[in-house]
């Protein structure tokens, strides 16, 4: 999963010499915080954030009138408040994702540039939040298996190998660990078998199937197995 396939494309920018009332106005109206400053060619000059906009105004502790405000805020640049491009964190659009994540920490958008600083897109935490759920197949059609296993070579193998036998496709896959339970394999699979039959294939070949969620082609989510687990 790479940034540009899941970065927002040629992102709204504004140059240098923007108002700061206007770029506020352009975040207000997208529901932006954010706002990358670039030169006509689209290098990334700077950032120019919310934040910024109100410690700049001294918004909340002015004793300006709100006509006195907006005239500051008209006559300030955004050159004047930005974070230069030097102290701005960026990404490359042919990183992996998770690389992007690790970046953001406290910082919640990231913008996206190319090997000669021009900006190419925009990533933020929701689009990594939107990226996981696909990658989990949460909103798909299909069954998800919750399987304890002991952590050792081949178990992944052999999971996929019985789903792949019982003609059920594994859409999705992931494995994670936990101090309570261990480790844990989570398989998104689609196909003709029951989840009564799936459950006991498992089942019998020593595989602890402990979570099941069934999402079905009309939305609906089914949590309970009596019986089962």
């Amino acid at each position: 999963m790479y940034v540009k396939d899941h970065m927002t494309k040629n992102p709204v920018t504004i140059t240098p010499d923007t108002s700061v009332s206007k770029a506020l106005e352009i975040m207000q109206k997208g529901k932006f915080h954010r706002l990358p400053v670039s030169d006509a060619s689209g290098k990334l000059l700077g950032l120019v954030t919310e934040g910024l906009v109100t410690e700049s105004s001294g918004k909340n502790q002015t004793s300006l009138s709100i006509y006195e405000l907006n005239y500051l805020l008209s006559r300030t640049k955004a050159s004047d408040i930005m974070i230069p491009a030097k102290d701005v964190v960026t990404i490359s659009p042919d990183v992996f994702l998770e690389e992007a994540a690790d970046k953001m920490g406290d910082i919640n958008v990231l913008p996206v540039i190319d090997d000669k600083n021009k900006i190419v897109g925009i990533i933020t935490e929701k689009d990594v939040f939107r990226a996981f759920i696909e990658l989990m197949g949460y909103k798909t059609q299909g069954t998800r298996f919750v399987i304890a296993c002991e952590n050792k070579p081949g178990v992944l193998n052999k999971t996929s190998k019985l789903f792949a036998e019982n003609d059920a496709n594994v859409e999705n896959i992931a494995v994670y660990r936990t101090e309570e339970r261990g480790t844990e394999v989570v398989i998104k699979a689609t196909g003709e078998i029951s989840v009564e039959d799936m459950t006991k294939v498992l089942t019998e070949n020593g595989m602890k199937v402990t979570n099941i969620v069934q999402t079905k082609s009309d939305g609906t989510v089914q949590t309970e197995w009596p019986g089962l687990l």
